[in-house]
């Protein structure tokens, strides 16, 4: 008999048991379906809902309960449907009618909220984590490399010269934004909601601040219809890791573009890399590129969980047993991809000679070049189109800015000088940007400085 049979006259049909059951994804939450349960006996013996003595019965056979799981030494029965219906079987099972008590005051509805709410403010701290560790690895390659050029690009060509420090720290800020955005979901999905029964609350004087104060939470809910009904934090997360997945795909697109032998910026650890079954000179870069595919998964999970809740009228409904699978996969997938991903580029090694020739193709400088003659005095407008011609002449010459003559820039302008061979190196061009966000070295280490007391601070915060 199920523990919500009584009204039924016959038991429900072995497929119907299997297709409505979620105990095969949900068994996961047992930790956080245990704990809650226990802050929710405490409060009704303390409140004299129940015996104190009660309690305290529950309350031990629950932290059996917890442990034994945690051995290994229980398996989890299908007809039960769920974790929470599970657990509460064993308890019963073990204690008789005194088990019977903990379901007193709540539902289902409230319950699997608060164990879903608790598992996801454990895993935005777990993933912020790696986050960190992500950034950290970007800072330490950041000082090894603030003095190491490479081509910037726009529309995927080349546009003008920077450093690979410059490049690495838009992601530190990419992450960076991440991490905020964890941490407002993180007080979204800090509420409590156990209280709200299954839709109207209860006429048990429950205690719900004790309860969130004993489960860490900062606030109650303040509507039951909405306590059980939200899973915006749900989707809130999803969001984030989808963006969070976006950052790495980004990422992972150049890495897969600078380890091909046409770009040939950096080389790829051997064991962070795979080789082809027909053709022995290949090393693919399968890390990055599964990275890559990783990311539509993630999409498709925030996808999946919008278009459930789309037409779901209050309070809760069946559909959002949806909700526990996609969350899972993309916490899943996000928590494998970050600590690879990490220790991929972590290992690479950078060919600094190549990025510097390529950041000399190209006419990188050709927007200094113009940035002199303004400097000179012309309108940017004049010089823009002078430094056009003289690319322009270049390309029909097979030669580059740096090459010409000085005979031949004035040819074109007389505000030419022989200043203009060093207004256009390339240390000159990247080291000339110094205003904050630049790509100067002395910018860059502010940067990184700064990015340093940010990790800091998050560490120091979290101790």
């Amino acid at each position: 008999m199920k523990l919500w049979g009584g009204r039924f006259s016959k038991s429900t049909d072995s497929m119907v048991d299997d297709f409505n059951s979620s105990i095969r994804f949900d068994q996961r939450l047992y930790k956080e379906d245990i704990l809650g349960s226990i802050a929710h006996v405490s409060m009704l013996g303390k409140q004299n809902i129940i015996p104190q003595e009660d309690a305290e019965i529950i309350k031990k056979e629950l932290k059996a309960i917890l442990q034994d799981i945690e051995d290994g030494k229980i398996e989890f029965d299908i007809e039960a449907e769920d974790i929470h219906m599970n657990i509460e079987k064993i308890l019963i099972s073990r204690i008789g009618d005194t088990g019977k008590k903990l379901h007193t005051g709540r539902s289902r509805n409230d319950q699997v909220a608060l164990d879903m709410r608790m598992y996801v403010k454990k895993e935005i701290k777990e993933i912020q984590s790696l986050i960190l560790k992500l950034q950290s690895v970007l800072i330490k390659l950041s000082k090894e490399h603030a003095e190491t050029i490479m081509p910037g690009y726009t529309h995927l060509q080349r546009a003008q010269p920077i450093t690979l420090a410059h490049h690495l720290m838009a992601y530190f800020e990419m992450f960076k934004r991440d991490i905020e955005r964890l941490n407002d979901t993180y007080k979204r999905t800090n509420i409590l909601p156990l209280g709200s029964g299954a839709l109207a609350a209860t006429t048990y004087p429950l205690d719900r601040y004790a309860v969130a104060k004993d489960l860490g939470f900062s606030d109650v809910t303040f509507n039951s219809l909405d306590g059980v009904s939200d899973r915006d934090y749900c989707i809130e997360l999803l969001n984030n890791l989808s963006l969070i997945m976006m950052h790495l795909s980004r990422f992972s697109e150049e890495i897969i573009l600078w380890s091909s032998h046409e770009f040939h910026f950096i080389e790829l650890d051997d064991a962070y890399s795979t080789g082809s079954s027909i053709m022995p000179q290949k090393k693919n870069p399968d890390i990055a590129e599964l990275v890559r595919g990783k990311t539509g998964r993630v999409y498709g999970d925030l996808m999946s969980l919008l278009t459930t809740m789309k037409s779901l009228p209050l309070a809760y409904n069946k559909d959002m047993q949806e909700d526990k699978e996609v969350v899972f996969d993309a916490i899943d997938t996000v928590k494998m991809c970050l600590p690879i991903f990490t220790s991929m580029i972590e290992t690479m090694k950078v060919l600094k000679d190549n990025m510097y020739n390529a950041a000399g193709g190209g006419f990188t400088n050709a927007t200094d070049a113009a940035d002199y003659l303004v400097k000179k005095g012309l309108p940017f407008r004049d010089a823009h189109e002078i430094i056009g011609k003289l690319v322009l002449y270049c390309i029909q010459h097979n030669t580059s800015l740096e090459k010409l003559s000085l005979e031949e820039y004035k040819q074109l302008s007389p505000a030419f000088d022989e200043d203009i061979f060093k207004a256009i190196s390339l240390e000159e061009c990247v080291n000339k940007r110094k205003i904050i966000g630049g790509p100067a070295k002395e910018m860059v280490l502010q940067h990184i400085q700064k990015a340093e007391e940010y990790i800091n601070s998050i560490n120091t915060s979290n101790d």
